[in-house]
């Protein structure tokens, strides 16, 4: 089969959720389908990450959206329109007929979306199509309300609203539905969500597998810095659960690992609290810490970091919120907390008692490796794709 892969940004390198999600995704299906890529960019592809993308797929296609007309589309459709924000941005008419001319160019047999943003440009298509909410982004906008500038809000609920709307719109056009967990199917408004296949990501246990390493750092937490959710819980980290540490060990050293670091985290750095940017091999940091742990307060969807921790044979510590769409237990392969207090204590049981370290990080290696993996999790997105 020919595969017409649309994404709302180039999938390389590996800084973003979504991007990590599809290209493995790409990975695992080109084994079985001819490839065809068509990405939107706001920036320029390097030539280094094309090359990367060549290997998986029979042709690729970048289509420039330029900031100018994104800021002027968004400025028009605030005002003038009912469309979800998140679609403006990736919305292009110049685009359109690009993607479309592609699309009868190359002929393919099925149309695989990844995200509601570039559901514009091939929902009135007649060929067989499978779009990928990958998260339930409605009920991550309005996560975001609480804690946003009071000038935000107004915006925030406008988009949370419109994003909900368009998220019922757009299920009909599809033949299939997919989402990362359970917990974000049911967040999905819709009659039948229930329909929606429920496809988790897997982790590259080539890469994130463990390894003997000098520990230079008692925590870690890692992710997009610039993403919101992540900002809100390094944040949180430092300024609400680390003093509660350090009252009992002021030798404990945290390192936030991640690309487009905010100014709020940057702002964080001190002597015992490493903040990276950009790192080449996230795998060394991993290897290099003792216990992983990530208090998410906002956002939706399945942690890749922690999948990728675990996998390194770190002890995790997370929030209820995150685990919701893991699905780890408490104390046997995990650990929760839901207050400053509670994470403080798991860090400072996990440095104190060996034989609770040891058997939270084995039983988490154990739990992800059973159930996480991109050919398995990329073998139901096949089963959707190849069904007649």
């Amino acid at each position: 089969m020919k595969v017409f892969v649309l994404l709302s940004r180039f999938p390389y390198p590996l800084e973003k959720g979504d991007k990590l999600r599809v290209f493995n995704q790409i990975k695992e299906l080109s084994k079985y389908h001819d490839i065809v890529l068509c990405a939107l960019s706001d920036e320029k592809v390097s030539k280094e990450n094309y090359e990367v993308l060549k290997k998986y797929c029979t042709e690729i296609k970048i289509v420039r959206l330029y900031k100018i007309n994104i800021y002027f589309n968004l400025l028009v459709k605030l005002f003038l329109s009912k469309q979800s924000l998140q679609v403006s941005y990736f919305y292009n008419k110049r685009a359109h007929k690009k993607i479309v001319h592609f699309i009868n160019e190359t002929n393919p047999n099925h149309i695989y979306c990844q995200l509601i943003r570039v559901t514009e440009y091939v929902k009135h298509l007649h060929i067989p199509k499978t779009l990928d909410y990958m998260d339930a982004l409605a009920r991550g906008m309005e996560r975001r309300i609480e804690k946003a500038p009071f000038y935000l809000k107004p915006f925030l609920k406008i988009e949370t609203t419109r994003l909900k709307r368009y998220e019922h719109d757009v299920f009909d056009s599809f033949d299939n539905l997919t989402i990362i967990s359970e917990q974000d199917r049911d967040l999905i408004v819709h009659i039948k969500n229930d329909t929606i296949k429920i496809i988790p990501n897997g982790v590259d246990y080539t890469t994130f597998r463990y390894k003997e390493k000098d520990k230079k750092f008692d925590l870690i937490f890692t992710g997009n810095m610039g993403y919101p959710p992540n900002v809100d819980s390094a944040c949180y980290l430092v300024k609400e659960i680390m003093p509660k540490v350090w009252n009992k060990n002021k030798n404990v050293k945290l390192a936030i690992v991640g690309a487009n670091p905010d100014a709020k985290v940057l702002a964080l750095k001190t002597t015992n609290v490493t903040i990276t940017g950009w790192v080449d091999d996230i795998s060394d940091y991993y290897a290099s810490s003792k216990i992983f742990i990530a208090p998410m307060q906002l956002g939706t969807g399945l942690q890749n970091k922690l999948l990728e921790a675990m996998a390194m044979k770190l002890p995790c510590i997370t929030s209820g919120l995150a685990n919701n769409a893991l699905g780890a237990e408490h104390n046997k392969n995990i650990l929760i907390g839901d207050t400053p207090e509670h994470y403080a204590q798991h860090v400072v049981d996990l440095l104190e008692n060996i034989e609770l370290y040891n058997q939270i990080s084995n039983n988490g290696h154990q739990f992800v490796k059973q159930n996480y993996t991109w050919e398995g999790t990329t073998a139901i997105l096949n089963e959707l794709i190849t069904k007649e």
